[in-house]
């Protein structure tokens, strides 16, 4: 099965993209992490990590949409897609995912502590000040927004120069 991934990264490398995004697969072969960073470079790697809060402070991965509780500790394993190799993570809440209450900062916060690789904070933009939030409190390097946009509830010039009011390096 290794290879088969191997190969969907290959392709889709060799088609002009500058990164691949890996979730259940790497859950479930942990060594396509590593392979891939070796043979396209760490900065290739995106890490995908869905999370989903089981106690307090703690939260556990989730795979296949968010179906299926691997049991896995989300802190433990972005430690993990770092040391095998993963050159970002993407770090969806799915609590916090499609509400449009904020990102959850905490999880993020707790995650950057132990790598020190890009975090994109993922699931639950809906102001721009939870996007700001995301950074200053979450200590995200980017953050992911959709529904805000798709919906025009924010339009992106105004948020970008949002953010560069607020002190966050944005291109305008």
């Amino acid at each position: 099965m290794l290879q088969l991934y191997i190969g969907y990264q290959i392709f889709l490398l060799e088609v002009g993209c500058d990164k691949v995004s890996i979730n259940s697969a790497a859950i479930k072969d942990p060594e396509f992490i590593t392979e891939g960073a070796k043979r396209f470079g760490s900065q290739c790697i995106v890490v995908a990590i869905d999370a989903k809060r089981v106690t307090d402070g703690k939260w556990h991965i989730f795979t296949h949409g968010g179906r299926e509780d691997t049991r896995i500790d989300a802190i433990v394993w972005a430690k993990e897609a770092y040391n095998r190799g993963a050159g970002e993570l993407l770090v969806t809440s799915m609590d916090t995912d499609g509400t449009k209450s904020g990102y959850d900062n905490e999880l993020n916060f707790k995650i950057s502590e132990v790598v020190p690789i890009p975090i994109i904070a993922s699931g639950g933009a809906g102001t721009m000040k939870d996007i700001l939030e995301s950074f200053k409190n979450g200590n995200a390097d980017a953050a992911l927004a959709a529904s805000i946009f798709h919906f025009k509830d924010i339009d992106i010039i105004d948020l970008k120069k949002y953010l560069k009011e607020q002190g966050i390096a944005v291109r305008l």
